[in-house]
């Protein structure tokens, strides 16, 4: 004899408990990280945030158009990176840092705590310097501190890496591994374009 479909509503029960065990496990994986996850993503969009101003600056401060199709790729895939992190500390109910740029002058509220120095992060000397300097000079200056910048950001990706139980999650990982070799590629074609700029002549 020939076996009978379940009824309807015991397949309609079998899809909802189906669903329910979904929604937990997604759940379990949302709450797999640690406070090295939460610092590094907090810590990288502030880092970010301070390259979206050094890239501002390209079109006002007579860049060339290599450098400025340089420092647009920058913004754009950084500002993607910030909102990638962003929710990333959102789903998990973690603070949101806000950031408020204005010329060179950039502001990060919401941080829990001081995060101390960063990798890589331009001081407010060298900003005010970037900010004076113009066409090749421009070029130049914002290269070799691009590269400082990005190096910075891949030790910080190094440093979470290494330590114990964090970046378990799929997210976290994928984040900061992104992270990495976006910055180290970016890194290696920088230094190409900063060789390939003409030599400075030493004045008498």
């Amino acid at each position: 004899m020939a076996s009978q479909p379940a009824p309807r509503s015991a397949r309609s029960e079998d899809t909802a408990e189906l669903e329910a065990l979904y929604r937990a496990r997604a759940d379990s994986a949302l709450m797999r990280f640690t406070e090295a996850d939460v610092h590094f993503m907090t810590g990288m969009i502030a880092h970010h945030a301070q390259a979206l101003v050094m890239s501002s600056l390209a079109p006002s401060h007579g860049a060339s158009p290599t450098v400025q199709t340089l420092t647009a790729r920058t913004i754009n895939a950084q500002e993607d990176e910030i909102e990638t992190m962003r929710a990333w500390l959102q789903d998990r109910d973690q603070p949101v840092p806000e950031i408020h740029i204005s010329g060179t002058s950039l502001r990060i509220d919401g941080l829990e705590h001081d995060m101390g120095p960063m990798p890589g992060m331009l001081s407010d000397a060298q900003m005010r310097e970037l900010d004076a300097a113009r066409g090749s000079d421009f070029d130049r200056l914002f290269l070799t501190y691009m590269i400082q910048h990005h190096s910075g950001a891949v030790t910080m990706v190094h440093e979470l890496f290494a330590t114990d139980g964090a970046a378990l999650g799929d997210v976290a990982f994928k984040i900061a591994s992104d992270i990495q070799v976006d910055q180290a590629s970016e890194i290696d074609r920088m230094e190409r374009m900063l060789e390939a700029l003409p030599r400075t002549r030493l004045r008498p």
